[in-house]
């Protein structure tokens, strides 16, 4: 996850409250289950100490609809200032949770976002394409569709061979050059805008025209697609199929990745932390490019702030005596601009959270 998702929960001095309740309407007693998350959702950040005033904004904003199908669930921060951050994410929960704190009880929400991708998916052809853009993974429920190129003049052939027809045929290609371009351009936006993974689809020499169009785009990943095309009677479910196969794809590649990452720099004990108190030193130090963190793990742990002057938590009014760690880890990955990648304790040696340094310098690893 790219930290600046989160980043201006942070300009708030909060304290926050947040909820996260599972919102799937796949069963016939939905709409009462639904209720009934939200409620212990809002009574828990009522017990912890949230003014109604904002569990009342907290209950409007977990009960927003969504469209989007099961399993999905909704997470929620507010503080008195208003509603900071409502996020669909496709995931069931087993238990809805609520709280109240100095800072934004995020971990839970960034273990499940670890698991979607969202994507920009293209369906290309001579005439352009139809660019959507599918932020919490889904992929027949875009957040937004554009159209792209649309140029068809190329449509009124001329007959016959001979230099008419090489003329015609000339035309036709910069006609479709043009619109591939237009289509580049569309993604190119959204890649800018955050969004790095994109799904190719349709015929395949307007495919490559797009692949050509995107020519040094810096960080982005392309995936062709085989299923699928504007229009194609059809081609809707094995899309789908393509697309939710490429989706999981990019979870585990990325995945593997960071772990062989990981794996290299231990071995070399060079350029990387691991454990809550090398890490937060490292944050301190502005070392951190990328927080590795198991949310429920790091949970069972504390930062004794006065240890670590500099650590930068925010515009808290008041600093606590102690933070939990998960809490400390990912404010300071906000606000030093680190990414964050969820992983389960086993991935990370059994550590609560490791990271991955911006330049390197041998550190001592501990597990605290």
């Amino acid at each position: 996850m790219r930290s600046d998702r989160i980043a201006h929960l942070y300009e708030n001095p909060g304290p926050f409250a947040t909820g996260y309740v599972d919102v799937s309407r796949d069963t016939e007693n939905a709409p009462e289950k639904i209720e009934l998350q939200v409620r212990t959702a809002t009574d828990a950040a009522t017990q912890a100490g949230a003014p109604e005033s904002v569990v009342a904004q907290l209950r409007e904003a977990l009960l927003e609809p969504t469209e989007v199908p099961a399993p999905t669930s909704r997470f929620a921060v507010v503080t008195e200032r208003g509603v900071l951050l409502n996020e669909v994410v496709r995931a069931r929960l087993d238990q809805p949770s609520g709280s109240w704190g100095p800072l934004p009880d995020l971990g839970a929400w960034i273990a499940d976002e670890a698991l979607t991708v969202p994507f920009v998916l293209a369906l290309v052809d001579h005439e352009g394409g139809d660019v959507s853009v599918h932020r919490t993974g889904t992929p027949d429920r875009p957040d937004e569709v554009r159209t792209a190129g649309g140029e068809t003049d190329f449509e009124h052939k001329v007959r016959g061979g001979g230099w008419a027809h090489l003329k015609w045929q000339h035309y036709n290609e910069s006609v479709w050059a043009r619109n591939a371009r237009s289509v580049a351009q569309e993604i190119t936006e959204h890649v800018r805008a955050g969004i790095r993974v994109v799904l190719l689809a349709g015929q395949p020499g307007s495919r490559q025209e797009v692949l050509t169009g995107l020519e040094g785009v810096q960080g982005v990943t392309v995936v062709e697609l085989d299923a699928g095309g504007r229009g194609e009677d059809g081609g809707d479910e094995a899309l789908q199929k393509a697309v939710a196969r490429a989706v999981e794809e990019q979870v585990m590649t990325a995945r593997v990745e960071m772990l062989d990452d990981l794996e290299e720099r231990l071995g070399r004990d060079d350029a990387v932390a691991t454990g809550v108190t090398d890490v937060v030193d490292a944050f301190v130090r502005g070392q951190v490019a990328t927080l590795l963190i198991d949310p429920t793990s790091a949970a069972e742990h504390e930062v004794e702030t006065a240890r670590f002057p500099g650590l930068a938590l925010g515009a808290l009014p008041e600093v606590p005596e102690r933070v939990r760690a998960d809490q400390a880890l990912l404010a300071a990955a906000a606000l030093t601009g680190a990414e964050v990648h969820a992983l389960s304790g086993p991935m990370l040696s059994g550590a609560p959270s490791a990271a991955l340094l911006r330049w390197d310098q041998p550190t001592a690893g501990s597990h605290a």
